[in-house]
């Protein structure tokens, strides 16, 4: 046992019917120290987090906290001996106050009389401790998401937490955002906090991190310190190989203008968006949270039913009031939040890969199972999407394998415009890869790509042009060989 360990994990196993989560896994944690989590979507990341705040019991192994043999049999458990998990998925409750959503469960007051003010008072209290600038009286319903994030930091603290973690936290929030998070997390880690990170953007790892563990197939890989090894390093052991074309992208001459939009506005974010879009041809739309991107392609897509301005589809005008009228003329839209927007998690892969399409395999009452199992599997095919059936639930599944399920759904109504917001948010780098390939695939073959993204390098690398987005409008378009971080973040910023 490792006496400066606050935590340590040691042969950790755990099985589910036909999958094998994780074998024989060891991880340790310093005080003071942001330890970094890698691995691919399945890799068995969430299982061993879960196993240590107690949601589940692992099959074989130990839990050391500060040398002494842990049992944590439950949620609660895991709260008691200072462990706090901060999920991708926030589960605070937006109608509700800071300082309630604080203490939930542990209101301050006697007997059945709440005290709200002085729940008010320490929250504020706690908050001013971190130099976290969040009224304690509002509703959490109305902050961004990274001050929600700083408020599930803060209730994690008021535990007393020793042990943090982090997953995904950054995948929703802006460059200055993240700034505020890891000045506050290493704030954190100063009081001897050990935090757990879980990101797939590795370029975070030497801004923050001290180690890294990484995890391949429920296996345990190796742990390093970040200051020593390289991110094609990290890389060669999340995946077991070298991804030597990590980008993949053949710039070629694009055909027609297939999509034209001119002055849309949606009289909220949107103000006047005027662009084109040629076949065989990807366009990155690129700018801060909020610039107005998403809610551009919403419009597109018939999301939005007030807009105004005009959209042509092969030169001619369009009228697209709703997702159905643009389904017929031949757009498909994967939503930025696949979770909340997109999948139906409690179905199965078959059923989200086929809903869009029905019409294909249901004739009157009958329905054509072989044709709908052929659907699904040329798709699981497609996008080497790893379940083990189709008949497997949707959430079940990393969210890399979802994400390329809910590809492979729109790819089924044979688009000829394809919208992808955010499509590699949250997915690791090996399904990233693979994502960036049948990207280059569909363009080769025709299809006309909207990218929009919030990773530069995504933007950069698999871009035919950049049109860049601030305050809703576009502030400037530049074509793939002259783009650079440095001049897209001046167009998005000032």
């Amino acid at each position: 046992m490792n006496e400066k360990a606050i935590l340590e994990m040691k042969n950790i196993s755990k099985s589910f019917p036909g999958v094998k989560a994780l074998q024989d896994i060891c991880f340790e944690l310093r005080p003071g120290e942001v330890h970094a989590l890698l691995g691919e979507n399945g890799a068995g990341k969430s299982t061993l987090i879960k196993a240590l705040g107690g949601i589940y019991q692992a099959d074989a192994g130990e839990i050391f906290i500060d040398g002494k043999k842990a049992n944590i049999n439950g949620v609660r458990a895991a709260q008691e001996h200072g462990i706090s998990i901060i999920h991708q998925e926030l589960v605070l409750v937006p109608h509700m106050t800071v300082a309630e959503n604080i203490f939930l469960g542990r209101e301050h007051g006697r007997g059945f009389i709440i005290d709200r003010n002085e729940m008010v008072r320490k929250a504020q209290e706690l908050l001013s401790a971190h130099d976290i600038n969040i009224d304690a009286a509002m509703l959490v319903g109305k902050l961004t998401i990274a001050q929600q994030q700083m408020v599930e930091i803060i209730k994690a603290i008021s535990f007393n937490s020793r042990i943090l973690v982090m997953d995904e936290p950054t995948s929703s929030i802006s460059d200055k955002e993240v700034d505020q998070l890891f000045e506050t997390m290493r704030g954190l880690t100063e009081k001897g906090v050990g935090i757990i990170y879980i990101s797939h953007k590795m370029s975070e790892l030497d801004q923050i991190c001290d180690r890294v563990t990484v995890l391949r197939d429920g296996q345990y890989v190796g742990t390093l310190n970040v200051s020593e090894t390289s991110k094609d390093q990290l890389i060669a052991l999340m995946v077991g190989r070298e991804l030597v074309n990590y980008y993949t992208r053949d710039y070629l001459e694009p055909g027609k203008v297939v999509l034209k939009c001119e002055n849309i506005a949606d009289n909220d974010t949107v103000k006047g968006v005027s662009f084109e879009l040629r076949e065989g041809q990807i366009i990155g739309m690129a700018g801060l949270v909020g610039a107005g991107r998403s809610e551009t392609a919403k419009c597109i897509f018939g999301l939005t039913k007030n807009y105004t301005g005009d959209i042509y589809i092969d030169g001619e005008k369009a009228r697209i009031k709703t997702p159905m009228d643009a389904m017929r003329y031949g757009i498909a839209l994967i939503p930025e939040d696949r979770k909340r927007e997109g999948l139906y998690k409690v179905q199965s892969v078959k059923f989200n890969s086929t809903i869009e399409v029905l019409s294909q395999f249901i004739k009157g009452i009958f329905v054509n199972q072989l044709k709908e199992y052929e659907i699904t599997r040329k798709y699981i095919d497609m996008m080497s999407t790893k379940t083990p059936s189709q008949l497997q639930i949707i959430g079940n599944l990393s969210g890399g394998n979802q994400q390329k399920v809910m590809i492979g759904r729109w790819l089924a109504t044979n688009p000829k415009i394809l919208i992808l917001d955010e499509p590699t948010r949250g997915v690791d780098v090996g399904a990233k890869s693979e994502i960036y390939a049948i990207m280059n695939q569909l363009v080769k073959e025709g299809m006309a790509i909207i990218m929009i993204s919030s990773e530069l390098p995504e933007i950069i690398n698999m871009s035919d042009k950049i049109y860049v987005m601030r305050n809703g409008q576009i502030t400037g378009c530049l074509d793939h060989t002259e783009a650079v971080q440095e001049r897209i973040m001046e167009l998005a910023a000032h």
